[in-house]
């Protein structure tokens, strides 16, 4: 479809992938029947916003969705029928900018320009207790705890605020003395951190809401990215200081020194599968792994590309690290000794932009801007095949599907293409229909059946893998996306 002057705001697959729900700047919301190639449109438009929606969210068992927009106002629907559930929730002031359902689906909490939080009984509508007021600048985001029992927002005041869900009462109370940057709970929901453009990290307690230790300072510059260990126990940290620096999450002490080594900023960092090592890639051509517990680098760093590394993940089982850069090659390393694997997978002519294991680690697919994809084998580091030739632009995005079956990807030249993953054979036509605009992404559903590919030309739409059907766009009906 073509002709649309404005914006998809948001775009939500339901929990079971049977469902996609899109918000427009047109003022409707859509819900789209992703397992069909004829008609995708479930029911008309959810029409009622009299503004822009800016967040939209289907309930965690997906039979409802929430909507929130610059009208004021928070809307429940029926995700199976479309139908508007209620009336609106009222009683913001301002803008509402991020609606989020409970863990229990019970509750919804919205946030807002208005400086106020607001949490909303789903099945009567009621609001639940007094609005949220505490913060003093707009808040820019609100999530629940893990168990529900909790709200955290955050705003442009520089501030955290934690909040009981249940009774609306301020519980809890943090500051940074600059920017908020992100914030996230521990993986058990027990604890919470924040990282500021102050150069500072804090731990929180969710249930005492006391912060934890002092404040996480070490780091020179803004703290760019922080990560919990898959156990919760660690942090790893990267900065514009070109560090990386391991975190007790329980002391909330720095775990030996800063991880030192880099000569330029820190690209990517990622904990093992296991927690007890951590893998960097820099623009200094390095990759390096450091033992989490002592914070000492493992051997020497892995030296080999000659130009910046954009990409490192470990291997599903944790023995081996990949590595992609503009340096036109892809490497495997074995993450025990930090030996190179076999040779680089050369081939590709010009620079990787994307790299990734398959779900059993034998497999790793890497996407150029040669406009081509390459299979490799893992462990042998051969190529599997030729190259996969088709499209006719730089490739920009290469995802294998749940089972490891299969490829997509997303070119440049405005389609996607599916690929065998292991005889590198391409499976049916192209996928066309964006007829402009640059592709940006491409995803697997859960269950690998579709693909959903998304735009610069304001769609989104859904693949059926097998048939390369297409579904109708899921923007279409808006006015103004």
């Amino acid at each position: 479809l073509k002709g649309y002057d404005g914006w998809i705001t948001s775009v939500a697959f339901s929990p079971d992938g049977n469902k996609v729900a899109s918000a427009s700047e047109d003022k409707t919301i859509q819900i789209w029947n992703a397992t069909s190639t004829t008609e995708a449109q479930l029911g008309d438009p959810l029409r009622g916003h009299n503004m822009s929606i800016t967040s939209v969210a289907f309930s965690p068992e997906g039979t409802k969705l929430a909507s929130g927009s610059e009208d004021k106002t928070v809307r429940i629907w029926d995700a199976t029928t479309g139908v508007q559930v209620g009336d609106p929730f009222q009683g913001h002031k301002n803008g509402v900018t991020s609606v989020v359902f409970s863990p229990d689906g019970t509750m919804v909490a919205s946030a807002s320009w208005d400086k106020t939080i607001r949490i909303w009984d789903v099945t009567t509508g009621t609001q639940v207790g007094d609005s949220l007021q505490g913060h003093e600048a707009p808040i820019t985001s609100v999530t629940f705890s893990p168990d529900g029992t909790r709200v955290v927002s955050v705003s442009f005041d520089n501030t955290i605020k934690i909040w009981d869900a249940t009774t609306g009462a301020q519980v809890g109370d943090s500051s940074h003395h600059n920017e908020v940057m992100s914030v996230a709970f521990s993986p058990d929901g027990t604890k919470f951190i924040s990282v500021s453009s102050d150069s500072t990290m804090r731990i929180w307690d969710v249930t005492t809401c006391s912060q934890i230790g002092d404040s996480l300072e070490g780091h020179n510059d803004s703290v760019l990215f922080v990560v919990f260990s898959p156990d919760g126990t660690k942090l790893a940290s990267t900065s514009k200081d070109w560090t990386i620096r391991i975190w007790d999450v329980t002391t909330g002490s720095q775990v030996g020194n800063p991880l030192n080594g880099h000569d330029s900023l820190v690209n990517s960092v990622g904990f093992s599968p296991d927690g007890t090592r951590v893998v960097s890639g820099s623009h200094d051509e390095t990759i390096r792994i450091w033992d989490v517990s002592t914070g000492a680098q493992v051997g020497n760093p892995l030296w080999g590309h000659n130009s910046r590394v954009m990409s490192v993940i470990f291997s599903p089982d944790g023995t081996r690290v990949a590595s992609a850069s503009s340096d036109r090659t892809i490497r495997i390393w074995d993450a025990a000794t930090g030996f190179q694997v076999g040779d680089p997978f050369q081939g590709q002519e010009s620079g990787v932009s994307s790299v990734a294991f398959s779900p059993d680690g034998t497999k790793v697919a890497s996407a150029s801007d040669d406009k081509t994809i390459r299979i490799w084998d893992a462990t042998t580091g051969a190529q599997v095949g030729d190259p996969l030739e088709g499209h006719n632009g730089p490739v920009i995005s290469v995802a294998f599907s749940p089972d490891g079956t299969k490829i997509a990807s997303a070119s440049y030249d405005q389609t996607i293409r599916i690929w065998d993953a292991t005889t590198g054979v391409q499976l049916g036509d192209p996928f066309r229909g964006h007829d402009e605009g640059v592709l940006q992404s491409v995803a697997f559903s859960p269950d690998g059946t579709r693909v959903a590919s998304q735009s610069s030309d304001n769609t989104i739409k859904v693949w059926d893998v097998t048939t390369g059907d297409q579904g109708k766009p899921l923007q279409r009906g808006h006015i103004n996306i």
